[in-house]
């Protein structure tokens, strides 16, 4: 899960604009000592949207803002792109302990949150526009995140992620970790896996974040089970049964697992793709509803 190399560092990569993805310190709570880089737009929407980025193990915020064209479509769009960056766990994210685990219990999580909080307060940013992605690790931490603070997040789009609390337990989600039973596929029951979300936020009974699940299935680091757990997981929390799939959808090669109309939950599934990021922008933003 090491991707250090994929990715072109750019720490003050500029998109044709001018604007630059810049460092932010002291924006309030921040248990574990993670870092916050964001990128705004020269000109951002009244009231803008906003999109965090969660790289993956081995990576960090320049990376990722340079791993995909997101930067472009927010030069376009006017919507703000927070990027964390954790310095732990060989640069994973925390997707294994309680905190992260628990709403408001501390961990990544809750300074993820804590940068929202701050970009909504400074950017006059619509709180009702909050999405969240991320690959590998930081799409193990998406899945974290729409669980344990499903009020923050509007949708969230996993590639290449396990479910939500699947690392629990485990002595750390790290590439180095002698137990890799989550990425290889473990398997609970859909409600098995609802609870886990469920009871990382007892009592709350709002709207939860709609969801895409994206993966490759010759991944052989975070098996493609994975993926379809996810599924059952977010099927069971949305109340949304599987209704079809659709074959060379989007495109040749991939196959959309429908929930429902596939507007609140959906799954892509890739015959070709590895554990490799395939962010089609335009059909993430469109998911999010952002084009």
């Amino acid at each position: 899960m090491r991707f250090s190399t994929i990715f072109s560092v750019a720490a003050t990569a500029s998109t044709a604009l001018g604007a630059s993805l810049q460092q932010v310190f002291n924006w309030g709570a921040n248990p574990t000592n993670i870092q916050f880089h964001i990128y705004v737009p020269d000109r951002r929407a009244t009231n803008p949207a906003i999109i965090v980025a969660l790289h993956p193990c081995g990576g960090n915020a320049q990376q990722w803002f340079s791993g995909t064209r997101l930067p472009q479509y927010a030069d376009q769009h006017g919507f703000i792109l927070i990027y964390p960056s954790t310095p732990n766990q060989s640069n994973c994210w925390d997707v294994h302990n309680t905190a992260s685990l628990t709403h408001n219990g501390g961990g990544d999580a809750l300074g993820i949150v804590s940068m929202v909080n701050y970009t909504i307060d400074r950017y006059s940013a619509d709180r009702s526009r909050v999405y969240v992605m991320g690959f590998s690790s930081g799409g193990m931490m998406t899945n974290v995140l729409a669980g344990s603070y499903p009020e923050v997040f509007e949708a969230g789009a996993a590639y290449s992620g396990t479910a939500h609390a699947c690392f629990f337990g485990a002595p750390g989600a790290t590439p180095f970790s002698p137990n890799q039973t989550c990425a290889q596929g473990l398997s609970h029951t859909p409600e098995q896996w609802g609870n886990f979300v469920r009871n990382s936020y007892p009592g709350y009974n709002g709207r939860r974040p709609r969801m895409q699940i994206v993966h490759g299935l010759q991944d052989f680091l975070v098996r493609p089970q994975c993926g379809y757990e996810a599924l059952k997981q977010w099927s069971n929390v949305l109340g949304i049964p599987f209704t079809r799939q659709v074959q060379n959808s989007p495109s040749w090669g991939w196959t959309t697992e429908l929930y429902g109309d596939g507007t609140q939950l959906q799954g892509l599934f890739s015959q070709s793709l590895g554990h490799a990021p395939a962010v089609d922008e335009q059909q993430l933003l469109r998911f999010f509803r952002l084009i």
